[in-house]
């Protein structure tokens, strides 16, 4: 009987267990419905702790999803800290997705599914640099999403955009092969055409 109850318990994470995850790791759908008093993410089925992120990083995320948002075309959508299903132990929210949102229900909806993800934007902040850098792009590259932007902050202190391409024959992501690295003003035509003033999404 002990065990039984156990057993349901563990069935979602509460505040008294989310540190103890089962064998296999913790399911988005076990750990939805937490709420604990810092930011989090489930990492592997693991829940990690989020680090707070600085003011720049903060507003070249939000004037990015603004530009972004600004210049899409249909069928596409831009969300920022949304949620992505990679896969059951790992919805992480990137800072900015554009996503197709054809099929897919606005009311209802509580991840986009990572086949709809277009392209997934990275900020990188201090306490970020390992994830934004390798793990994340190893992952949305695994899941086969076709862009991915990683924002560094340049010695100037202006955002540089890496914009990484998936090679489907590699199997990883490569620097895009026009235009690797993007400085005072960030151009591509995809998914869709887009021309952003970078210095202009931190300063005044």
């Amino acid at each position: 009987m002990g065990a039984v109850m156990t057993a349901e318990r563990l069935v979602k994470a509460t505040p008294d267990t989310w540190m103890y995850p089962p064998p296999e790791g913790w399911t988005y759908d076990q750990v939805k419905d937490l709420e604990l008093p810092f930011e989090w993410e489930l990492v592997d089925g693991a829940i990690v702790v989020r680090g707070m992120t600085p003011l720049w990083h903060n507003l070249v995320r939000d004037e990015l999803y603004h530009r972004l948002r600004s210049a899409k075309r249909e069928p596409y959508a831009v969300a920022s800290e949304q949620c992505v299903l990679v896969d059951e132990n790992n919805p992480p929210k990137p800072d900015v997705i554009v996503y197709d949102k054809r099929d897919l229900d606005v009311f209802s909806l509580e991840c986009v599914p990572v086949g709809k993800v277009a392209l997934v934007v990275e900020v990188v902040s201090p306490g970020s640099r390992q994830d934004d850098r390798i793990r994340k792009p190893g992952m949305f590259a695994e899941a086969r999403v076709p862009y991915f932007w990683r924002v560094e902050r340049g010695q100037d202190g202006l955002p540089e955009v890496h914009e990484l391409w998936f090679h489907h024959d590699m199997g990883m992501y490569v620097p895009a092969p026009s235009h690797p690295i993007h400085t005072g003003t960030l151009k591509t035509d995809v998914p869709f055409p887009v021309e952003v003033d970078l210095p202009g999404l931190v300063e005044p």
